[in-house]
């Protein structure tokens, strides 16, 4: 199972677009509080459109809730102050995926305690960041197509006309 895991997230489209992102692909959403919105906001129900009632989603109070009820788990943080690219990284199939808010990542005194499993996504150095609902696609497609895309569809079809 992949695990995709916002550590206070402050956009509500982004985790709208996140979690249905999450519901394609059968992974799963954890959110680390305080977010930076409602749930019910409605941009974020405008994101999710109608994915997010079969989201697999759960909420943590903060980042020691979080690490208190899913010890020993092997997770992968990215930022962009890491020196391995996530393609660098051989997954495992249950796999835990840390992103950070929008406007400061995550913590460093976080991302310290863990160095080897530091991920980033190459771009241009002068350039802060990606948006984080971007960064959770192209990261999370990676495992996916590391392990052959499980469970997905192999072809898609077209709705009117054949080929």
């Amino acid at each position: 199972m992949i695990n995709i895991v916002l550590y206070e997230p402050e956009m509500p489209e982004n985790t709208g677009n996140i979690g249905r992102t999450c519901v394609i692909t059968g992974s799963r959403l954890h959110l680390i509080e305080p977010l930076g919105f409602q749930l019910t906001d409605k941009k974020r129900k405008r994101a999710g459109l109608d994915y997010w009632d079969r989201l697999d989603v759960t909420r943590y109070a903060d980042y020691t809730d979080f690490c208190t009820r899913n010890p020993g788990i092997q997770m992968y943080f990215a930022t962009t102050k890491a020196r391995q690219r996530y393609t660098d990284i051989a997954y495992p199939e249950d796999v835990w995926l840390m992103f950070g808010k929008e406007s400061a990542g995550i913590p460093e005194e976080i991302l310290v305690e863990h160095p080897e499993h530091c991920i980033r996504i190459p771009m241009l150095p002068e350039e802060r960041s990606l948006n984080l609902a971007n960064s959770v696609a192209i990261v999370l497609y990676e495992v996916l197509r590391q392990q052959d895309f499980p469970g997905l569809e192999s072809e898609g079809n077209l709705h009117r006309l054949t080929w």
